[in-house]
């Protein structure tokens, strides 16, 4: 069930590939950025399940992959995520949601 997945943890990622070895370069930005910020996330493999790649679109209205979700909330993709961590506003989120960042 989506909904209970997407608040199995603070910050949640659906993505292509793993966090060790992400298969597309958005994926991969997604990772570096919550690797800068020291913040362990729960990923989903969407190349493992093509069903979880369709619906998890459909949950959060958003056609695209990586798709980050913190504390339950839909954040966005991975231009979403680079512009929300070059202006300091994922700190914000990520504090909000009980998250430390070390950025």
């Amino acid at each position: 069930d989506l909904e209970k997945r997407v608040k199995e943890d603070k910050v949640v990622v659906f993505m292509k590939g793993v966090p060790e070895s992400p298969m597309c370069g958005f994926s991969n930005a997604v990772v570096k950025i919550f690797e800068i910020h020291g913040v362990d996330f729960t990923a989903h493999n969407v190349l493992d399940d093509e069903e979880l790649r369709q619906n998890i679109k459909e949950f959060s209205d958003w056609p695209t992959i990586p798709q980050v979700y913190i504390d339950g909330e839909f954040v966005g993709g991975c231009d979403i995520m680079i512009q929300m961590h070059q202006d300091g506003e994922l700190i914000n989120i990520l504090e909000k949601a009980g998250v430390k960042s070390l950025a």
